[in-house]
């Protein structure tokens, strides 16, 4: 009895295991098809868990699906045109449900900061962090002039819910 109890726990855990990378290939293909109807791009390549995508505004768009998720668009331009901001901010709200305008703004911004100071800029919206970077204009051979990696912010624990009050015990009542 005791035999048949492990053995049923043992072939339980080897199944939990072998669907576990099913489970995250499927949460790729998931995520990778909210992109593409999101940003309007067309799948190039997937390998594992990642996804490399054609946009007509973005020379590269890649996308992670290991944890912490991330998507990389790179543009040739040192100065890319609004579109690329916009296709930014379609990600953004794809990949974690930001609004669409709040993170084409702060990409805007970081870019155009690190335009001024000449180094990566950072910086976070409600649900999602941006990074974005320039190249030197020293370097006018410099292939990709302009790259934003974008990443889910971690969701902040609710806080819990008391359940007692004035040392009262659960079934009791004041008065």
């Amino acid at each position: 009895m005791t035999i048949s109890v492990r053995l049923s726990s043992i072939l339980a855990a080897i199944t939990l295991v072998s669907l576990a990378p099913a489970q995250a290939a499927d949460t790729c293909d998931t995520l990778t098809v909210r992109m593409i109807r999101a940003t309007g791009a067309s799948l190039a390549g997937r390998v594992g868990s990642r996804a490399v995508f054609r946009a007509a505004d973005a020379e590269r768009m890649s996308l992670d699906c290991r944890a912490p998720r991330r998507m990389v668009l790179i543009a040739r331009e040192r100065e890319p045109s609004r579109r690329f901001y916009e296709l930014i901010g379609d990600a953004a709200q794809a990949l974690t449900g930001a609004s669409a305008e709040a993170a084409e703004t702060l990409a805007l911004v970081l870019h155009q900061e690190a335009l001024v100071t000449g180094r990566p800029q950072q910086g976070t919206t409600r649900r999602v962090a941006i990074r974005c970077e320039t190249a030197s204009d020293a370097d006018p051979f410099a292939g990709l002039r302009t790259r934003c990696i974008l990443a889910p912010l971690p969701v902040p624990h609710a806080k819990p819910v008391l359940r007692r009050r004035a040392d009262l015990f659960v079934g009791t009542t004041a008065g």
